[in-house]
């Protein structure tokens, strides 16, 4: 059975404007999933959909057993981790140990279990050593680190990560890397709104492609990249590399600067 299902959703923020369209999407436990799309799509609202802070004008959303119309946006976050694409509409605390510590005092934790959770997350992002800072003096890049730490900390079985490259440096996107590699070996859902290509084909198997407000493909990650027609209605572009290798008449779709090398040496080597 789906973790996650959108039954026939459809969402206007009034009766006369319509924001997502016939959205039917199942969405398995510990699955990467990256939701692209142009802006007014309907990504970013679909997603507050699956946690709660919007409910389906019709149609159902299900989180596991539960279904998002019969509880509040607070119940379901325990199940439902959102990170903020501005860290700053999502912080409200002076230090970012306090940022942590906030949602684990509301559940049913020992001290010691808190305590371990927060170093824990904090390590895990690589800000186990800013806790005592106030998140405000901290570069934009760093506080969404807070952020997600915060989220992370909660151990919910889904999170979502709205943007999460934007202004961030290479060290930022390797640790974005690592750490979404790491969540999904605890077979924790991680959900990604970007437009960033290049970081879907790297760290998520799976991509759900929105147009117009509606769903116009779902599936690898590779065959939505490579397939001209759903990439020209919904106006995305392929990645950097496969755009190249296309150029290049490559005999097989490639996606990362890892497959262009790996190809490279096969070719060179049977030629040899």
């Amino acid at each position: 059975m789906s973790y996650i299902k959108l039954k026939d959703v459809n969402f206007k923020y009034n009766e006369n404007v319509d924001v997502l369209i016939d959205i039917n999407i199942e969405i398995e436990k510990g699955e990467s999933v990256a939701i692209v799309g142009q802006n007014g799509a309907g990504k970013t609202t679909m997603a507050k959909l699956m946690n709660g802070l919007l409910k389906p004008t019709s149609g159902d959303v299900l989180i596991g057993e539960i279904n998002t119309k019969e509880v509040t946006a607070a119940k379901l976050s325990k199940n439902v981790g959102y990170v903020f694409q501005n860290p700053d509409e999502q912080i409200f605390h002076n230090n970012v140990y306090k940022e942590i510590i906030f949602g684990l005092k509301r559940q049913n934790l020992s001290n010691e279990e808190i305590e371990e959770r927060i170093q824990e997350s904090a390590k895990l992002v690589g800000i186990e050593d800013l806790l005592d800072e106030n998140p405000y003096d901290l570069p934009l890049s760093t506080r969404k680190f807070v952020t997600i730490a915060s989220v992370i900390a909660m151990k919910p079985e889904i999170i979502i990560l709205d943007e999460p490259t934007a202004g961030q440096d290479k060290k930022g996107l390797e640790i974005l890397e690592l750490m979404i590699k790491k969540l999904i070996n605890q077979q924790v859902t991680i959900l990604t709104i970007t437009h960033d290509m290049e970081f879907v084909v790297n760290n998520f198997s799976r991509v759900i492609a929105m147009s117009q407000k509606r769903k116009i493909a779902d599936g690898d990650t590779r065959d939505v990249f490579w397939d001209v027609e759903t990439l020209e209605k919904g106006m995305l572009k392929q990645p950097q590399m496969s755009r190249l290798s296309s150029k290049l008449n490559f005999s097989k779709p490639i996606l990362n600067i890892d497959e262009i090398v790996n190809y490279l040496k096969e070719h060179i080597h049977t030629k040899s």
